[in-house]
């Protein structure tokens, strides 16, 4: 293993305003109109996941429109929703995790037809022009990509994007995604954040037979993390604080399980890794988990605190070369990358199907740690549910 890195409101007024676009011979499909899209959202921190309505763009050359079928729930989606990042703009549609078919195209679309079954991740656009997007990691961009919700859309008059908890979503097809025919499309969803998230860093140490990974933490990244680095041909050992996690890593593919609160069995750890990612979102203590990497090993940090974390010490790093890194979902070639890697290896997210109405007690559950491992939102329910709140 070597490091390197390979390429409540009812139903009513939009809360997006559907950009005029002047019809030209070229246009095509940009001189149609633009839609009213059912959506889910929050009006404000406190408001919950009530009934709106999203109006989406006519496709302009480079669009695709998509039908949305399914949706990811991510953790994230609770805190931009409740305003726990700050600087929120309302009313706000979550959702980055979007799976859905093909509708309708630009006229200058080549690499999507209708009736294609594609993605959407966590961004729809970026400068493409700095370094980082020509080296095809968008995710860096140094003018900031644009997230697929509560992002400023500076191609599309400044209007504030609406994620994926929505019937239809129209995006440039530079970060549009094809989605394998053989991978259940509702278990596809949570690949296009977890997934990625955890695929990057795995790709960027270049894991292979015979390396030994570890997963610190088995929520939904920690599952992924798992199921892909054993497709990778590597050992898997998770690191869990709950001894009922132990049974639950085994199915999921680990090799062993270490608790971390067990001075004994970390100890018997030492020296015993390479790789470790750590998914765990809470503050913790990094320093016993750097002595059981091997010399030239790496921690790589997804799981993203609220709260300062204990302090790192050096000593630890030093004496063994230990690189501590941090990684970002992955660019849009890396994700289709990700995507064609699990329809070889037939691997997907445990997923649980929700309905719109559902939505709130899965974030509630979400929080609690109540899920195994993603939440999914049928977003055929987005209709009804919004009928009967306009009722």
């Amino acid at each position: 293993m070597t490091p390197g890195r390979p390429v409540p409101p009812p139903l009513a007024t939009p809360i997006v305003p559907a950009p005029e676009i002047a019809p030209t011979p070229e246009d095509g499909a940009a001189a149609e109109a633009g839609v009213l899209a059912a959506a889910y959202g929050a009006v404000s921190g406190g408001s919950g996941l009530v009934p709106l309505t999203v109006a989406r763009r006519a496709p302009k050359p480079d669009d695709v429109e998509i039908a949305i079928e399914f949706c990811g729930l991510c953790h994230s989606d609770v805190h931009a929703t409740r305003g726990e990042w700050g600087g929120q703009t309302y009313p706000l549609v979550p959702g980055h995790e979007i799976v859905g078919t093909v509708r309708r195209i630009g006229s200058d679309v080549t690499d999507f037809a209708v009736g294609d079954r594609v993605g959407v991740g966590c961004m729809v656009d970026s400068c493409r022009e700095c370094d980082s997007c020509l080296d095809g990691l968008e995710q860096y961009c140094e003018k900031g990509m644009t997230g697929t919700y509560g992002a400023k859309d500076r191609r599309n008059g400044g209007a504030i994007t609406q994620g994926g908890y929505s019937s239809s979503i129209v995006v440039d097809r530079r970060y549009v995604l094809h989605v394998p025919d053989s991978l259940d499309p509702a278990a596809v969803a949570p690949l296009l954040c977890d997934g990625v998230t955890t695929f990057s860093p795995l790709r960027h140490f270049e894991v292979e037979d015979g390396d030994v990974v570890g997963v610190v933490g088995l929520g939904g990244l920690g599952h992924m993390a798992v199921k892909l680095a054993k497709a990778m041909g590597a050992k898997v050992v998770v690191f869990t604080t709950s001894e009922s996690k132990v049974a639950a890593a085994l199915e999921l593919g680990a090799d062993e399980v270490v608790l971390s609160r067990d001075e004994a069995a970390m100890a018997a750890a030492d020296r015993t890794i390479d790789l470790i990612i750590d998914t765990v979102a809470a503050p913790h203590d990094l320093n016993p988990f750097f002595r059981t990497l091997r010399v030239d090993g790496a921690l790589f940090q997804l799981g993203l605190p609220s709260e300062a974390m204990p302090p790192v010490n050096p000593g630890s790093l030093i004496r063994r070369r230990i690189a501590y890194a941090g990684s970002l979902i992955g660019g849009i070639a890396e994700t289709q990358e990700m995507l064609d890697f699990c329809a070889e290896h037939g691997v997907v997210a445990d997923i649980e199907m929700v309905s719109a109405g559902q939505l709130n007690d899965a974030y509630d559950r979400m929080v609690a740690g109540d899920v195994k491992y993603r939440f999914v939102l049928d977003t055929s329910t987005l209709q009804a549910a919004a009928e009967e709140a306009n009722a």
